[in-house]
């Protein structure tokens, strides 16, 4: 095995009693692609009914996604999607995203790690060719120091001159520290694409703050954890969210929008608090919850063909042969998504996608 040392402003209603608005806060702003900003939101992987990705599922939902009109979309980078899949369903499912992103507004991100930097490169070169608008990498699975994540990262500058967004935490397999804000600073300062960060771990408050004082040459700080913090974030001059949430796109979009207007705060507050209604639901409904419950609604909304899904095993371990099942709702559970579902109106899209999964 190759080792790794291979080669919007903040909110114009904030009041002074409030959140105060970081030092540097918006002096990133000339040095960084104005396409990378607004919710980024991470695609969920659908299946056929045999467990196999459902690649013109894949594709709709960056359609729907693009119809919401949300800034950017991302795959893969949700856990489940870097582990459970394998190496030719990745790639696939890039060139499948790519293929649709070619006539679609909403910008394109690609994911690329791996457990050392061998297994990152080769998707990265790859995710090269394809010309996405961005590129967003975790940390290795086999990092060990600060100094590890540095070589591979600085090995991923080496092979792409697109915008960069580094995300701070590692998969389910990653034993190493989490990368400081000094480092990431460090890399923004070394490396002109980079100082694009998806800021989750540890204290994120405090540590955002960090990176909000060094702008330039931090770019763009984006919030994350199922954007639970986005409207904190948002109001200290977070740029973005990067969650896999974007059945939510319209809502996710909204809210950005009445953001960046800072015409109507009383609407941020009223569309986000509607939007924490549905996340509260993954402490109510038992099981895979978050996973059904967007599932469920892709399907509602008729993108996804079923609730079919892939698992961790026990504990959260990377199986070699990942779990296939059809997650399962009760009427119950169903009745309490459409109530709070029913809140989000005022803040969707109207109408319906003109397109539909071929059967």
């Amino acid at each position: 095995m190759i080792g790794l040392a291979m080669a919007g402003a903040a909110g114009a209603a904030l009041g002074a009693s409030a959140v105060e608005p970081q030092q540097g806060e918006l002096a990133g702003a000339d040095t960084a692609d104005p396409k990378v900003q607004g919710p980024f939101l991470i695609l969920s992987t659908p299946y056929t009914d045999s467990g196999e990705v459902d690649f013109d599922a894949l594709a709709n939902q960056a359609r729907y996604v693009d119809w919401c009109g949300c800034p950017g979309m991302i795959w893969p980078q949700s856990g489940d999607s870097v582990d459970l899949l394998t190496t030719e369903e990745k790639r696939r499912g890039m060139e499948v995203l790519a293929d649709a992103a070619a006539t679609l507004r909403t910008a394109l991100c690609l994911g690329v790690q791996g457990k050392d930097t061998a297994e990152m490169l080769a998707y990265a070169e790859h995710a090269e060719k394809l010309a996405p608008a961005a590129i967003i990498s975790r940390p290795p699975d086999s990092g060990t120091t600060e100094d590890d994540m540095r070589q591979y990262w600085h090995a991923l500058a080496a092979v792409t001159k697109r915008p960069v967004i580094l995300q701070t935490t590692g998969g389910v397999a990653y034993k190493g520290p989490s990368p400081s804000p000094e480092l990431m600073i460090e890399l923004a300062r070394d490396v002109p694409n980079f100082g694009y960060v998806k800021e989750e771990a540890g204290s994120v408050i405090s540590r955002m703050r960090t990176l909000l004082a060094a702008r330039p040459p931090i770019r763009r700080v984006f919030g994350a954890r199922g954007g639970l913090g986005w409207l904190y974030e948002l109001r200290l001059g977070a740029e973005g969210l990067i969650t896999e949430r974007a059945i939510y796109a319209d809502v996710l979009t909204r809210i950005w929008e009445l953001h960046q207007s800072g015409s109507d705060p009383a609407a941020v507050r009223d569309a986000y608090s509607k939007f924490l209604l549905m996340t509260n639901l993954s402490t109510t409904h038992p099981g895979d919850s978050l996973r059904g419950i967007q599932l469920y609604l892709w399907k509602k909304r008729g993108v996804f063909r079923n609730m079919v899904s892939r698992h961790y095993g026990p504990g959260r371990t990377i199986p070699a042969s990942p779990i296939i099942s059809e997650l399962k709702l009760s009427d119950e559970e169903i009745a309490e998504i459409e109530y709070r579902f029913e809140a989000l109106k005022p803040y969707q899209k109207a109408g319906q996608p003109s397109f539909t999964i071929s059967s």
